[in-house]
């Protein structure tokens, strides 16, 4: 199974990643986010960034993991390269998120930027459980 795949669409990127684990599913959505920017081969793990998150549910978790990589991207000037995601399910029902990020600060003599992705949206976002874990998502670019 491959982790990821573009899809054909009009003006923005749209992708699915998979995983046989929801956490698998997650890491791989955060790596083709982030090679519709830069080449992830230019990418060197020198810092790590720490995230934490909580949601209603599954699908809202994912839209906000991969909201905070842009949101991380922008704010901290960094690019990413390695995605580790552990998931909780808890008693309330609601979901948790603990992620690590590595990645380093942006160097332009390295870093060739292919698009800017602007924000993830809700159109068309979805989860699918069927033999393996599936999200769809398009990034505005």
């Amino acid at each position: 199974m491959k982790p990821f795949e573009y899809l054909e669409h009009t003006a923005d990127v749209k992708f699915r990643a998979y995983g046989e684990t929801p956490e698998e599913m997650l890491s791989n959505a955060a790596a083709a986010l982030f090679k519709t920017m830069v080449d992830p081969a230019t990418i060197s793990v020198k810092e790590a960034w720490k995230v934490a998150l909580e949601a209603s549910d599954l699908e809202d978790l994912a839209y906000l993991w991969l909201s905070e990589i842009v949101f991380l991207f922008e704010t901290e000037s960094a690019v990413f390269a390695s995605f580790a995601v552990s998931l909780e399910r808890c008693v309330d029902e609601t979901w948790r998120l603990s992620g690590e990020i590595g990645g380093e600060r942006i160097d332009l003599s390295r870093h060739a930027f292919e698009n800017e992705v602007k924000a993830v949206t809700m159109h068309q976002f979805q989860i699918v459980k069927n033999d393996h874990w599936c999200l769809q998502a398009i990034l505005d670019v």
